[in-house]
């Protein structure tokens, strides 16, 4: 790779939520040369089918950049508009996957920050899985993209600890701020010709198994109520808050059961012979869910057509 500086060096940056405008905003205010910003088509949202931007295009608009919204990511007239924007380099941050015609359009290529330690995680939601699956540390990786998804070549990898309070939000925040840190040394390395990019193989030592991020959908968000309290506990902890684990409450002296979210739960370790799933709560400050070690007590929950409310809140609108 011909070495340049960082500032010369034309970019292209491409991404859509708040997680990408963190890396977008470290590249201006840098003064990194960004010639485009590519996101998603706007669509309608909410109740009242409003026009909502996206995170990045509502940045890149403040900062009077360039903005390309494609429909489809092999449309001739996008892919013209593109290469007339003669990127040397482009980076992708929580977008879409990428078709060969538009990554390897750069001479320097397309790096993409994902949000965890790959080959670990690849995948849509890979902040939520690592919490549900219990991990005590995860991080973020810079790769170059190739035709499979999230396993090109690692240029850079950095480590965080997930504390067992962490929620997805939260870890969402350390990510998003830490890989903007991350998107910049990536720049800088591909800029001076040292970005030493990595076979993901040898991250894979041993008898290592590989776990998956898929999407997210509302089956895969329902609580197991099979599963032990620990497992629960960070199932929560996984979705919240958003998309949120959820289930069916029944309560006593109810004839129909309702779908709550659940946001936030404690754990309780016990021996009990009750059934797994049952509902125990006494009406005024507590409301928890037997299951086969012990018990979850929901602290922060969500009824139908409601607010997220603590728990007392909830069990005093009910009466």
């Amino acid at each position: 790779m011909n070495s340049q500086t960082s500032d010369k060096m034309r970019i292209v940056f491409m991404g859509t939520p708040d997680f990408a405008v963190e890396s977008l905003k470290m590249l201006v205010e840098n003064n990194y040369q960004v010639v485009g910003v590519v996101t998603m088509p706007d669509k309608p949202a909410g109740r009242g089918h409003k026009i909502q931007f996206s995170a990045v295009k509502q940045y890149a608009l403040e900062q009077n950049l360039p903005l390309l919204q494609p429909e489809k990511l092999k449309d001739e007239g996008f892919l013209r508009d593109l290469r007339a924007l003669q990127a040397d380099l482009q980076i992708v941050v929580a977008f879409r996957m990428l078709p060969e015609v538009v990554w390897s359009m750069p001479p320097l290529g397309t790096f993409n920050l994902h949000a965890s330690l790959l080959p670990q995680y690849r995948g849509a939601a890979p902040i939520n899985w690592a919490i549900i699956n219990g991990e005590k540390e995860t991080g973020a990786t810079t790769f170059f993209l190739t035709h499979e998804i999230d396993t090109g070549k690692i240029i850079l990898q950095e480590r965080i600890k997930i504390t067992g309070e962490e929620d997805a939000g939260s870890l969402h925040d350390k990510l998003m701020v830490m890989g903007a840190q991350m998107v910049k040394k990536t720049v800088d390395l591909i800029a001076e010709g040292a970005a030493d990019a990595i076979d993901q193989s040898a991250f894979l030592t041993g008898d290592v198994v590989l776990k998956s991020a898929p999407k997210l959908f509302k089956d895969n968000c329902r609580i197991d109520l099979s599963k032990s309290v620990e497992e629960v506990y960070d199932q929560v902890r996984g979705l919240s808050p958003y998309p949120a684990a959820w289930t069916e409450i029944l309560l006593p002296g109810q004839t129909e059961t309702m779908i709550c979210k659940i946001f936030k739960t404690e754990k309780e370790f016990a021996d009990h012979n009750f059934e797994a799933g049952s509902i125990h709560t006494d009406g005024k400050k507590f409301l928890k869910i037997a299951l086969k070690d012990g018990f979850i007590n929901l602290t922060e929950i969500q009824a139908p057509g409601k607010k997220r409310m603590e728990i007392g809140a909830f069990l005093r609108g009910l009466r």
